[in-house]
C-alpha cells in the first residue's frame, strides 16, 4: 500500500539505472487461514496515513491485458487538468486471484503487459478505437492464494518468463488474535507516516544508497546469485529478483523517514523481509502450506493444568472440558487435580470444578485454602500485562463479586505461561 501510494513520485537508483518502488506481494494460504484479516491489519495502520488514497486508487477484477491498460489510461484522462497533474497510481487487490489466473489463460498479452507494469515501462492499448498509452504507469498488485493455486497456475514456465517471480510470496499461518471479536486493533498514530507521505509525493524524488549501504549491497547481489546457481531450476526462476526486490523495499523504508539515501540498517532491514519471501517461494515449490512450527507433545494432565492456570487456579468444567478433549471421568482420574462439586444456593444448579493439588510442584506455591476466583477486571489486567501483551479488551459481561480477593503467587505468571503450554 505505502508503495502504492508513493510510487507516482519516488524512484530508486542503482548502478546508474532508475526504477520505480513498486512492490508486488501475495499472501499464500489456505481457505479461512486469514489472508482478509492480514489485509484488514494493514488497511488499519496506512488508511488515515494515506489521506484517500486508498479510497479513491484501489481497484480489482483486472483480469487482462487491455483491461488493465484501460484502468490507468482512464484514470490519467481524469486527472490529466486537475492540480497535481496526472496520476496513474493504482493499488490492484485480488482477494480470489485463483479467479483472475482461471480468466487471464486466454489473454496472451496480460503477462506480457504486467512484466511492463511493473517495470514501470510504457503501456499501449491498440485494440480500442483510440489508441491508449501510459507512461510511468505506477500500479502495484496485492493478491490472496493458496498454495495449491499458485502451483498450478503460477507454473515454471510463466516464472521463468519473468511473468510472476516479480510478486514477492508470503506463507501466511493462521491469524487467531485477530480474528477474535474480543480483541480490537490499537489505535496507530500515523502522524509521522503521514508527513512523510506529504513528503514523497510533493515532487519527484530519486533514492540512492548511502556509501555505508553499498559493502552489504555487493552481499546482497552475491547472496542472490549463489542461491540462484545452487537451487534447482524450478526454484531459482521465483527467486531472480531477490536484489532488485530488496533495493524497493529499502527506497520505501528511505521514504517513511523522509531520506533520498538508503542506508545500511534500512538495507538489512530489506533483506530480512526479501529473504522471508524467498524462504516461503521454495518451500510454495516443495508443496507447502504453511510455515513450520516445532510443535511439543502435551499430555491430557498438562492441557488441563494450563486451562486452571489460566483461569486463576480454578475453572470450572466447561472451561476446561471443550478445549482438552476429555470427559470429566478422565480428569477426575489425573492426580495432580483436585475436582468438587459445588452449588451456588438451595435452588443452583451444581458445578464440576477443578483446581490443583497444593503439593503438585509445576505450579507456584498456593495457599492453603482453596483459590477463590479474582475479579474479571483484575484478571484481564494480569492477562494483558504478563501474557498476551495486548492494549485493548473489550469488558466481559460478567464480573465476580469486587470482595473476591487474587490468589497470591510466588513467582512471575510469565514464568508459567498458559498459552505457551496450550500451543
Amino acid at each position: 500500500m505505502w508503495s502504492a501510494a508513493i510510487g507516482g513520485t519516488v524512484k530508486v537508483s542503482s548502478r546508474g539505472n532508475t526504477r520505480p518502488v513498486l512492490l508486488w506481494s501475495a499472501l499464500v494460504a489456505g481457505t479461512g487461514r486469514g489472508k482478509g484479516s492480514a489485509l484488514r491489519a494493514a488497511h488499519h495502520v496506512l488508511d488515515k496515513s494515506l489521506g484517500r488514497f486508498v479510497a479513491t486508487h484501489t481497484t480489482s477484477g483486472i483480469t487482462s491485458g487491455a483491461s488493465m491498460v484501460n484502468h490507468l489510461w482512464e484514470q490519467q484522462e481524469a486527472t490529466a487538468e486537475t492540480e497535481h497533474g496526472r496520476d496513474v497510481r493504482a493499488l490492484v487487490v485480488e482477494e480470489e486471484w485463483s479467479e483472475v489466473l482461471r480468466r487471464v489463460k486466454r489473454d496472451a498479452s496480460f503477462t506480457t503487459k504486467l512484466r511492463a507494469a511493473w517495470d514501470g515501462a510504457t503501456l499501449r492499448n491498440t485494440t480500442k478505437e483510440e489508441a491508449q498509452e501510459v507512461r510511468d504507469p505506477a500500479m502495484v498488485l496485492h493478491c490472496h492464494v493458496t498454495p495449491s493455486d499458485w502451483s498450478k497456475y503460477v507454473g515454471e514456465s510463466e516464472a521463468a518468463g519473468g511473468s510472476y517471480n516479480r510478486i514477492l510470496p508470503f506463507l501466511l499461518g493462521s491469524v487467531p488474535m485477530l480474528d477474535d471479536d474480543r480483541v480490537s486493533l490499537p489505535k496507530v498514530d500515523g502522524s509521522e507516516l503521514s508527513d512523510a507521505y506529504g513528503w514523497a509525493t510533493a515532487r519527484p524524488r530519486v533514492i540512492t544508497l548511502a556509501e555505508d549501504a553499498r559493502p552489504l549491497w555487493r552481499i546482497v547481489r552475491r547472496y542472490a546469485r549463489i542461491l540462484g546457481e545452487t537451487l534447482p531450476e524450478n526454484q531459482a526462476v521465483d527467486i531472480e529478483r531477490t536484489a532488485e526486490q530488496t533495493v524497493r523495499v529499502a527506497a520505501c523504508l528511505a521514504a517513511s523517514e523522509c531520506s533520498e539515501t538508503v542506508t545500511e540498517e534500512m538495507l538489512s532491514a530489506a533483506f530480512t523481509l526479501v529473504r522471508r519471501s524467498v524462504q516461503d517461494a521454495v518451500r510454495i515449490t516443495k508443496g507447502a502450506t504453511s510455515p513450520k512450527v516445532k510443535r511439543q507433545s502435551l499430555t491430557l494432565e498438562d492441557k488441563v493444568r494450563a486451562r486452571i492456570e489460566m483461569r486463576g487456579g480454578r475453572a470450572t468444567s466447561s472451561q476446561v472440558l471443550p478445549y482438552v478433549g476429555a470427559t470429566a471421568a478422565e480428569v477426575k482420574e489425573l492426580p495432580g487435580i483436585v475436582v468438587t462439586v459445588e452449588r451456588a444456593g438451595k435452588t443452583g444448579r451444581p458445578a464440576t470444578v477443578f483446581t490443583l493439588r497444593g503439593d503438585t510442584p509445576v505450579h507456584s506455591q498456593q495457599s492453603n485454602r482453596a483459590p477463590r476466583p479474582q475479579p474479571a477486571s483484575a484478571e484481564r489486567r494480569q492477562n494483558r500485562t504478563t501474557v498476551v501483551r495486548l492494549d485493548a479488551y473489550r469488558p466481559e459481561p460478567k464480573q465476580a463479586p469486587e470482595s473476591a480477593p487474587e490468589p497470591q503467587r510466588s513467582e512471575p505468571f510469565a514464568d508459567s505461561n498458559p498459552f505457551r503450554a496450550l500451543l
